[in-house]
């Protein structure tokens, strides 16, 4: 179980690396039937910020600080309902929930691309934050919402990608503070070895998304990130729809 779980990690924070997002895409869905909905979601929200910190320094002359304001603050707001909502519902249906959360949204980004029409910045910006902040929480899944963002926006890859590693760090810090609260300072039932699996194979899928983001188009990952994370996707559904039946 360990062992998939740091497959996943590493591949997440590949993904994030290469695109600037899909650590949650890739990693949430598995991790979340492995470990459980409430620490399955608290490791994949401090694994994306400490990955998104270590990814900082590499893009900071391209983040658009602006725009990330934009995004931030609304996304932190909507974690309050997030967090109470992934601290008070049944382990089923949380795993539901992720994997739901994570089709429709990804299935949304595929067709938000045929749009014609750029739409107003700030309105556009509040609700993909707002969303994006409520789905993190609730579900460690929070890049759709801002895919969609940027392809109605059409916002350069570059500048995408490193204005959400700041926001990451923002909206997971902010869900980690809210859930602890809620929760009355629960923390995942991992022991030291496990932690150092998990750190270990966070930096190893950073360090490869490192030596890869030189040769790998975006285009590619991209497709393969949804691909994984519909799979991880569809399968949260499934194990999620078992246990209520059960």
């Amino acid at each position: 179980m360990l062992a998939l779980v740091a497959l996943s990690i590493v591949v997440g924070a590949l993904s994030q690396r290469i695109t600037g997002m899909g650590f949650a895409l890739v990693a949430s869905p598995l991790v979340v039937i492995l470990l459980g909905p409430f620490d399955g979601v608290l490791v994949v929200n401090l694994c994306g910020v400490v990955s998104s910190l270590l990814i900082i320094p590499r893009v900071w002359r391209h983040i658009e600080w602006r725009t990330l304001a934009w995004l931030a603050i609304p996304a932190v707001v909507a974690i309050v309902p997030g967090s109470l909502l992934v601290t008070r519902l049944p382990g089923a249906v949380m795993q539901l929930g992720v994997g739901v959360l994570v089709i429709v949204a990804l299935t949304a980004t595929l067709l938000i691309r045929r749009a014609e029409h750029v739409v107003p910045a700030r309105p556009a910006a509040i609700v993909a934050g707002a969303a994006s902040g409520f789905m993190n929480t609730a579900a460690g899944v929070g890049g759709p919402a801002l895919s969609i963002y940027a392809v109605i926006m059409r916002w350069p890859q570059v500048n995408f990608a490193a204005t959400l590693q700041p926001y990451f760090v923002i909206v997971g810090t902010a869900s980690l503070v809210t859930k602890a609260i809620f929760s009355g300072g629960q923390l995942p039932d991992l022991d030291a070895v496990s932690w150092i699996i998990i750190v270990g194979a966070l930096l190893a899928g950073l360090a490869l998304g490192e030596v890869l983001n030189r040769h790998v188009s975006h285009g590619v990952a991209r497709i393969a990130v949804i691909i994984v994370a519909y799979v991880g996707g569809t399968v949260a559904v499934i194990d999620g729809a078992l246990g209520l039946a059960a």
